[in-house]
């Protein structure tokens, strides 16, 4: 069965079908949409005992015959986790949009473009073909730089510009790698290009390795390639937030892991790991920045969005332990959970938003009483933020710093890095204990009575996410299945 392209292609066949419903109804629009998207994960579902069993599913079909490429589909137990994620998230959001988006102009196109953004996020994590890869890669870029745009807030196109430009800029990178890729070995298959480079020259290689690197680091906005992120998070409507922070940055994760670890490092062979180390650094100084501006933030989404910056940072620490199976098991998995969790405290935060109209913390305070759905999942996402069990970021954070101690053990030089963000994660309690103080629990600042909870679509898409994040916490065996069979033969 061609599962993979099925899954791909119904968001495709989507657009045209949401954009003409969404001319008499934006609802019934979002639904399909939704319904789609459940459909694809459902397809996507049913690999799950083959990726176990047998480590991956491929589904390859005839291409571009003068590139010697075919068009390859394929999940591992990290893609396929990543893809999983990637689709509740897009139905979640969905679903939140109908409540959320509902007094906005341009309904139509905003749901359409919503699909067209599935395909590129799909479409990176189930590919081997680095031209397809690209595609999917630039295809996440455009959509959202119009949702962002067109359905943002003040100075929304000059944001949505901004992050254009950065993340671009960073594709170019990753395409001057692909090219390097097919001139030394004549494919654009990561598999086969992985076994085919190792007899090129190692000094050639490390540029191929920079270059794939920096382009998806700026996707992942570490710091110093951060600087789109905290306007792009701030201006753009909550469902898109959630998508960006819990996904978009997310798929640089997965690229450094697959195709510059997995595919470039991997057959250097090389002899030290001070790329590692360089890696490992880039990730501390990532997550004690975004933690102290999130400390420092007043502005509800900044201060969600420097936090992201954070949590990057332990998912670049993370894949720096690479080839130890632990420590990457834990970055992969913190890609999930930090994906859920994420995107459920920007859908709390647009609600508070939405409802009262007010984005300073120093101005709110007191909703837990009034808003205690809202509270609640709020409380969910800011506590597995920070790491606190049995919430889903405590399971990865603790796989990551399993694996550090290890690597730490074997190697001195992991010691210091470890123990940098050991500490970094006090700073990530501090932060959102603060955030949700500010919002929901110290004295009411706002004297009104009408601030409520959300309408039920809202409400819906808030209590799936929240579940899923509590479940992941509480029973994350399967992802840690799929992720540590893809894991465990690396290196």
């Amino acid at each position: 069965m061609q599962t993979l392209l099925i899954a791909l292609m119904l968001p495709a066949l989507a657009i045209p079908v949401v954009y003409v419903v969404g001319k008499k109804s934006a609802k019934t629009s979002a639904l399909i949409l939704a319904l789609i998207s459940l459909v694809s994960l459902s397809l996507l579902l049913t690999l799950i005992p083959t990726v176990l069993n047998e480590g991956q599913y491929i589904e390859s079909y005839y291409w571009i015959p003068t590139l010697g490429s075919d068009f390859t589909l394929f999940v591992d137990g990290i893609s396929l986790s990543l893809v999983i994620v990637t689709l509740i998230l897009v139905a979640a959001a969905t679903v939140y949009s109908i409540n959320y988006m509902e007094e906005k102009k341009s309904l139509p196109a905003y749901y359409a473009l919503m699909s067209l953004l599935t395909i590129g996020l799909v479409g990176v994590f189930i590919t081997s073909n680095l031209l397809f890869f690209y595609f999917c890669w630039e295809l996440m870029l455009v959509p959202t730089y119009f949702i962002i745009g067109g359905w943002g807030y003040k100075d929304s196109f000059k944001v949505a510009f901004k992050f254009f430009i950065f993340t671009h800029a960073g594709a170019i990178f990753v395409l001057l790698g692909i090219g390097a890729i097919y001139m030394l070995t004549g494919t654009l298959d990561i598999f086969e290009a992985q076994a085919l480079l190792t007899t090129v020259d190692p000094s050639t290689l490390n540029w191929v390795l920079l270059s794939f690197t920096a382009g998806f680091a700026v996707k992942m906005a570490i710091v110093p390639l951060h600087m789109w992120l905290p306007d792009a998070h701030g201006e753009a409507p909550a469902p898109m937030s959630a998508l960006l922070s819990g996904v978009i940055i997310g798929a640089g994760g997965y690229a450094i892991l697959r195709i510059s670890l997995g595919t470039v490092y991997s057959a250097m062979m090389p002899t030290g790991n001070e790329f590692l180390l360089v890696l490992s650094m880039f990730g501390v100084l990532s997550a004690f920045y975004g933690s102290f501006l999130a400390l420092a933030e007043t502005d509800i989404k900044r201060i969600i969005a420097y936090s992201s910056i954070s949590h990057m940072g332990y998912t670049l620490f993370a894949l720096s332990l690479y080839p130890f199976p632990e420590g990457i098991t834990g970055g992969v998995l913190h890609l999930v959970t930090h994906a859920a969790s994420k995107g459920l405290l920007f859908l709390t935060a647009g609600v508070v938003m939405h409802q009262t109209g007010v984005r300073n913390i120093k101005e709110l305070g007191g909703l837990a009483s009034k808003m205690p759905i809202t509270a609640i999942a709020a409380a969910i996402a800011a506590f597995s933020i920070g790491g606190i069990p049995p919430f889903a970021c405590f399971i990865s954070e603790f796989h990551i710093f399993v694996g550090a101690v290890t690597a730490a053990g074997s190697d001195g030089s992991y010691f210091l890095p470890t123990v940098l963000m050991l500490i970094a994660t006090v700073f990530s309690l501090a932060y959102v204990l603060r955030y949700f103080w500010k919002v929901f629990l110290e004295s009411p600042k706002l004297q009104r009575n009408d601030i409520k909870d959300p309408p039920i679509f809202i409400i819906i898409a808030m209590i799936a996410l929240a579940a899923f994040v509590v479940i992941l916490g509480i029973y994350p065996g399967i992802f840690i299945d799929l992720i540590h069979a893809a894991t465990s033969t690396m290196g």
